[in-house]
């Protein structure tokens, strides 16, 4: 809601705050599940998850955050021209 408020104010247009809350939300949701898949599926694998579940975890996190966010800019498009 907060996000709705300052975009807003700021750009005269809610729906850029909509936009990114929403992507928020998305990323938030699979840097949760890929943060307890991920090394669990590496120790299953005989991997040490140590080693190397971060830099997956930031690779998977940062894709599907800017697939979320341009997904969603292009679902509300006609809202943010």
């Amino acid at each position: 809601m907060g996000n709705r408020a300052i975009s807003w104010v700021w750009k005269g247009n809610p729906f850029v705050g909509l936009v990114i809350g929403l992507a928020m939300i998305v990323n938030l949701i699979a840097a949760g599940l890929a943060g307890t898949l991920i090394p669990t599926t590496m120790k299953a694998m005989g991997l040490d998850p140590a080693q190397s579940s971060s830099i997956i975890l930031t690779t998977v996190t940062d894709v599907l955050g800017f697939f979320a966010f341009l997904g969603f800019a292009v679902l509300f498009q006609n809202f943010l021209v």
